[in-house]
């Protein structure tokens, strides 16, 4: 099972968007220059997250993009489930899976549904607030601000 780019570029597209709120909207060209991402891929992906009301557009003369709501609403896991497909470990917990005949037997289905929970559990628990706030401490050579992931991935 694994991330694909699709959710780890948006992730980073929305971190650097963090990084500039309170200033003009941002490009997506200026976004593809900081982060090394094709500009024609952030033009899918902002559609999708325009559509999940994570981000709205300005138009117009220093037009670009603005988040739609404040960062520290804003989880990883809903970055992720706007722009993938499921991140289940198996198809059978797929909501469009045709069902498994073997669902009221299966012993492991239960291990499946319960790794999916918690990794919904702790990408729902990390906010884009978080992520800027220490990628802010990065970018001026700081330790990280914020001990919240290393304390979640510890426990």
């Amino acid at each position: 099972m694994r991330l694909s780019t699709k959710g780890q570029y948006a992730v980073r597209a929305i971190v650097s968007l963090a990084c500039h709120s309170g200033e003009n909207p941002v490009t997506l060209k200026d976004i593809s220059t900081e982060e090394g991402i094709s500009l024609s891929y952030l033009e899918q992906l902002f559609v999708k997250l325009r559509k999940g009301k994570i981000v709205k557009s300005v138009r117009g003369p220093g037009g670009g993009y603005v988040l739609a709501k404040p960062a520290s609403s804003i989880s990883v896991g809903e970055i992720i489930s706007v722009v993938e497909e499921p991140m289940n470990p198996v198809a059978c917990l797929d909501d469009d899976s045709a069902g498994c005949d073997r669902a009221t037997r299966c012993t492991t289905q239960r291990v499946w549904k319960c790794l999916a929970d918690k990794i919904a559990e702790f990408l729902n628990s990390v906010s884009i607030e978080d992520l800027s706030r220490e990628a802010l401490a990065m970018k001026a050579g700081q330790p990280p601000v914020d001990s919240t992931l290393c304390s979640v991935i510890d426990h």
